[in-house]
């Protein structure tokens, strides 16, 4: 008859073998929600790029101001290169402000900016994640990357040695033009 001690240790062993089970799992899952999530943001990209591309006029919205409520047609147009929050990237020029950029994006900036001030030097993604204390597994870091690439491409970031991030020269501050 096996002892009460020996009993307990099996289903320890059962329980832990399954809990190890189920994180694989989780973190499975969690890499392919964040590979998924990026796809969809590329397609929603895709499609807004499209609808600029078949607009009647070319994609020209200057002069024409379309407004769902008549309370807001009183209000001022939004500048052409103004980013809804959390929809795009867009260019970098003098006096442009962080908050045109979604969270994740500022957050990016604030570390490299934090960095820069402190003279530590460029980050790697994978750098990043953990600064950030996420998981620093490839669906993550791949996420970071493809943010730091895509801040790159805008001139918000450099990338003087491949796959290591800096601010880009100008770049610097909250308000991100000084």
């Amino acid at each position: 008859m096996p002892s009460v001690v020996g009993l307990l240790e099996q289903h320890e062993l059962a329980a832990r073998r399954r809990v190890d089970g189920l994180r694989e799992e989780a973190d499975r899952i969690q890499a392919e929600l964040a590979a998924a999530e990026q796809e969809w943001q590329e397609w929603a990209i895709a499609r807004r790029r499209v609808d600029t591309v078949l607009a009647p006029d070319g994609g020209n919205t200057a002069g024409t101001e379309v407004t769902d409520d008549p309370r807001d047609a009183d209000a001022p147009p939004e500048p052409r290169d103004a980013a809804k929050p959390k929809s795009q990237v867009p260019v970098w020029r003098q006096g442009l402000a962080w908050s045109v950029l979604s969270a994740d994006y500022q957050r990016i900036l604030k570390t490299l900016a934090d960095r820069d001030r402190l003279h530590q030097g460029p980050l790697t993604c994978q750098e990043m994640a953990a600064v950030f204390g996420m998981d620093v597994v490839p669906a993550r870091v791949e996420a970071l990357r493809s943010k730091a690439k895509r801040l790159v491409a805008r001139g918000w970031l450099a990338e003087r040695q491949p796959g290591r991030f800096t601010l880009a020269a100008g770049v610097s501050g909250q308000g991100g033009g000084s």
